[in-house]
């Protein structure tokens, strides 16, 4: 403890440049006073802290994991971070991999579980760490104390570490405080924190939506000012960021964040515009309820699908429009523009191909569902996109297509696996009725 005291009593650099250097005190919060107990951390992470600590380095537990504990929520995974270097971590854990080109880390593997170790990162401006002109950080190898470490967190809520040796919690931004009053606030400068990492902005919206916090004025102001730099951030990193999205189990009130603070339109340009129908806005609005309601009863989500809400306003769109040109029919307008729209967002966000595959399926079921012939019907409903194209269907029509009502209704009862009724249903459907033949007159002779 007198160690980690003395480490605090020197003087921090705060944020990135000199003249925001400061002396801090921390806050040594005693295994009395918090509500952390190790019976509600993973075994992994425990053993992964006992042993780092027992080879001689220092180790805690920091970040989601830590946060999670003191809200009283289970946390998904626990982060380690030590003064230990990657090869000597990887020493100690025969069963751990190094990954990782930004900044590197351990993952040491238990079964099905990984625990996530880090090396204390340097707040101090250094050659080895590499940026963009922008001030994008796309290297950060510089190793530091603990101290350090602190300043390259990003918000105070997930600056709060979790001491292994005496089981107390360590606070220096007031992060303790910030829970109590549910505020995200970024550590730091926000506008030079954004720079060096805009994903940053995404993560403060993810968690203001996650734990229902509010982002304190001066982070949320800067986000609308520095929403531009989104598109700085690697393709395949935006589509992870927007699967924890999907998975939150708070989608929808990070949509509505995402909305509020004008970064929908830079992640989905075509999207915002759709949007504009208040229709379609339901549409969306209504599928994350039903994700969202999906995570909290366990159940499994299919995030393509989600996709194929957001940019199913805009494949109509470009459909509409290339139907007003007279070179196609319905079905060849409706293909071409699932491919624009699927070409132009990709650029953006890396969508890789086993999902734009099952996002392209469900599109074009929607046709077919609507211009079934009846010796295909039992094609479509064996399809393995099938289920996933019917719920969108079931959506479309519970959302604003009201002639959908009836045909959605049709594909509910077809499903029915019962032969006599699947016969009158298709009779209903696809046999028109007889009419009469006028009988000839006999001409008179």
């Amino acid at each position: 403890m007198r160690k980690v005291i003395n480490i605090f009593q020197r003087v921090f650099n705060f944020g990135s440049s000199p003249a925001s250097k400061r002396v801090h005190q921390p806050t040594i919060i005693p295994r009395q006073q918090h509500c952390i107990s190790r019976q509600h951390i993973s075994p992994a992470a425990l053993k992964v802290l006992y042993r780092l600590n027992k080879a001689g380095y220092a180790a805690y537990l920091v970040g989601g994991g830590v946060r999670d504990l003191l809200l009283g929520y289970i946390p998904k995974d626990f982060d380690v971070v030590t003064d230990a270097h990657p090869e000597q971590i990887q020493k100690l854990f025969g069963n751990s991999y190094i990954i990782g080109r930004r900044f590197r880390l351990v993952h040491v593997r238990f079964g099905r579980e990984t625990i996530e170790v880090a090396t204390f990162r340097s707040s101090q401006d250094s050659a080895a760490r590499v940026k963009t002109k922008q001030g994008v950080i796309l290297r950060d190898n510089v190793y530091g104390t603990l101290e350090d470490d602190v300043w390259r967190r990003d918000f105070t809520v997930n600056a709060l570490y979790y001491n292994i040796e005496d089981f107390s919690v360590i606070d220096f931004t007031n992060g303790m405080e910030d829970l109590k009053t549910r505020h995200i606030r970024v550590i730091g400068d926000p506008d030079a924190r954004y720079r060096e990492d805009p994903a940053r902005m995404l993560r403060a919206i993810r968690l203001a939506g996650k734990l229902n916090f509010e982002i304190d004025k001066p982070s949320a102001d800067l986000i609308r000012k520095n929403r531009e730099l989104i598109a700085h951030i690697p393709p395949a990193r935006l589509f992870d960021k927007m699967l924890k999205i999907f998975h939150s189990g708070r989608s929808f009130e990070i949509y509505k964040l995402l909305r509020e603070y004008q970064l929908l339109g830079i992640l989905f340009p075509k999207v915002e515009h759709s949007l504009l129908d208040s229709n379609f806005d339901t549409f969306v609005e209504k599928a994350f309820i039903n994700s969202d309601e999906r995570v909290r009863e366990e159940k499994g989500i299919n995030s393509a699908f989600l996709f194929a809400v957001l940019l199913w306003g805009p494949v109509l769109l470009d459909q509409q429009s290339i139907l007003e040109s007279g070179d196609s029919n319905e079905y060849q307008a409706l293909y071409c523009a699932m491919s624009d729209v699927l070409s132009e967002q990709i650029k953006l966000i890396s969508i890789p191909r086993k999902f734009t595959t099952v996002i392209r399926e469900i599109w074009s079921l929607q046709y077919h569902l609507q211009h079934a012939r009846a010796k295909r019907v039992f094609k479509i409903l064996h399809h393995p996109r099938f289920r996933a194209a019917y719920d969108f269907l079931l959506l479309r029509a519970e959302a604003h297509e009201g002639e959908l009502t009836e045909l959605s209704q049709w594909w509910t009862e077809f499903q029915e696996d019962d032969k006599e009724l699947r016969d009158t249903l298709i009779k209903q459907r696809f046999e028109k009725p007889k009419t009469p033949r006028k009988r000839r007159r006999k001409r008179a002779p």
